[in-house]
């Protein structure tokens, strides 16, 4: 049976629209309770509100450290209505019933955010709070518990519709995201303390996410899918919205997505990406979009069918209408945003146009985790910072007779900024800052110069080459060679580094080497 609910005890940090809630909660005859600030802030709006420490019969003490924690406050909201041992308890004690709790915590995570000293950041942990929204989540099937002013809305409107009541069913939503919300205060403050004390890796990390939703499936029919996002720190690097095509996404769209992202982003000029199966099939830097678009296409436009375009302009509908081909085909079209004019270009133009997606935006924010990668394997994960290299030119050694020419030093710093999110044994070859060329996944690095060289078809002449990590053997730079390449860029390190270097000199190309590698696993 629902009960009216008789009072409320409110006490928040964050005081948006309180004076809307305890309006609309005296309107209904709901008694309010609450603690000094947010008494003080409710009276000021004009609110009647009765003081805790009414009930309590015991000041705020302790610099404001001590003001629920008491048995007339959680005996309150514990209290079973259905047992008579406990109607008894707080008759004899003088316990007053409180069938509301509205609680949000102290704002730790934003305070060590902004970079709080180790005190400030003490003094951010809330004991009081946490202590009754859990109580008032446990005893849910009296109590009610609200942790956001989201939630308002809710609320007042459940409240309306029934009389001043709250049906089970809303309790339970309303408890199960109680204990979310502790869970996740509990995992943030843990963390902090972790990483002040050891460092990056701490030894315990505890991340809570969000279901944006279920997937069709996973990589495969067989396998269910559902992907989620964390709801603390960074967010989702994707888009979590569709602005065209009525499609959903899949799990392998999404990873797809992922990697033409994290690809395009490290372009510097006007850019654009296709990628087909998480590689780069096509990718290049222009002074105009359109005309990267074009020399992305023309990297590999066998591959690029079917494929994920990426683009690290605002999509025009001068692009769009090129990406709009009827020859062409694409799943998903990204941008960190788009005219109405492109949006209406892709959906009216082709006959695919319809079954598109195009996602806008979608960059995370700055968080106070590691900018970790988290990779599986049964019983565990893997954990490491992303590669995300600080290093340029001016950071690299010529190590052949002859130094790169203007051209070949852009194509060369052009590969280096692509190779990164290419599968190692990762191969690149760009010509006029374009991709014309992919070798990866292969055990054998030759086998990748090789691929490369095959997909390039008849481009190699004049072409730099970029390799994510050094050449065992000279059998890689010698393939390149006798397809005209004619300067290269990799880590070095090998401890046939002098015989490489030697078949370039031979060949009379230029070396580059950087001291870092970029395999991606």
């Amino acid at each position: 049976m629902n009960r009216r609910i008789e009072r409320a005890l409110l006490a928040v940090s964050d005081k948006r629209d309180l004076s809307l809630l305890g309006t609309k909660l005296r309107e209904l005859d709901i008694e309010i309770v609450s603690t000094g600030g947010t008494a003080k802030a409710l009276r000021e709006a004009g609110v009647e509100v009765r003081e805790v420490r009414d009930i309590t019969e015991y000041p705020e003490m302790l610099g404001g450290r001590v003001k629920t924690l008491h048995p007339r406050v959680h005996g309150g909201i514990l209290g079973r209505r259905d047992v008579a041992e406990d109607r008894a308890a707080m008759e004899e004690h003088g316990i007053p019933p409180i069938d509301l709790v509205i609680v949000n915590l102290y704002p730790f995570e934003s305070t060590v955010a902004g970079g709080a000293e180790w005190a400030e950041a003490v003094e951010q942990i809330d004991i009081g709070g946490p202590a009754m929204i859990r109580a008032a989540a446990k005893n849910h099937a009296f109590v009610t518990v609200v942790t956001d002013p989201d939630q308002y809305p809710r609320l007042l409107a459940t409240l309306d519709q029934h009389s001043g009541a709250v049906p089970a069913e809303v309790r339970r939503d309303f408890a199960v995201a109680a204990f979310r919300r502790t869970a996740a205060y509990d995992a943030a403050i843990s963390n902090w303390f972790g990483q002040q004390l050891d460092g990056a890796f701490p030894e315990t990390w505890t991340e809570q996410w969000q279901r944006l939703g279920d997937l069709r499936y996973g990589e495969n029919p067989h396998q269910k899918g559902a992907w989620y996002r964390r709801t603390d720190g960074d967010r989702c690097s994707l888009p979590e919205t569709v602005v065209s095509g009525a499609k959903a996404l899949s799990y392998n769209n999404l990873l797809d997505v992922s990697a033409a992202i994290d690809c395009v982003q490290n372009l510097e000029g006007p850019g654009a990406v296709i990628v087909k199966h998480c590689l780069p099939c096509g990718a290049a830097e222009r002074s105009d979009l359109a005309e990267a678009y074009d020399a992305a296409l023309a990297g590999d436009p066998l591959s690029a069918f079917g494929g994920i375009v990426a683009l690290n302009r605002p999509l025009t509908a001068a692009v769009a209408e090129r990406i709009a081909s009827p020859k062409s085909f694409y799943e998903v079209i990204y941008a960190p945003a788009a005219e109405d004019d492109a949006l209406r270009a892709i959906e009216e133009g082709p006959k695919w146009g319809k079954k598109c997606r195009v996602l806008i935006g979608g960059k995370p924010t700055p968080s106070v985790a590691p900018p970790w990668e988290l990779r599986t394997i049964p019983g565990a994960i893997l954990v490491q910072d992303r590669d995300r290299s600080q290093r340029g030119r001016g950071d690299f050694e010529v190590v052949t007779e002859r130094q790169p020419s203007e051209g070949e030093w852009r194509d060369l710093l052009f590969g280096w900024r692509v190779i990164p999110t290419v599968r190692s044994n990762a191969i690149l070859l760009a010509n006029g800052q374009s991709v014309v060329g992919v070798g990866a996944g292969q055990p054998s690095r030759v086998d990748s110069v090789a691929i490369a060289c095959r997909k390039a078809e008849g481009r190699t002449e004049g072409a730099s080459l970029a390799s994510d990590a050094f050449f065992p053997f000279p059998d890689g730079l010698e393939e390149a060679a006798r397809h005209g390449v004619t300067a290269v860029i990799q880590p070095g390190g090998s401890m046939r580094d002098s015989e490489v270097i030697a078949a370039a000199n031979k060949a009379n190309m230029a070396m580059v080497l950087t001291g870092e590698r970029h395999f991606k696993h």
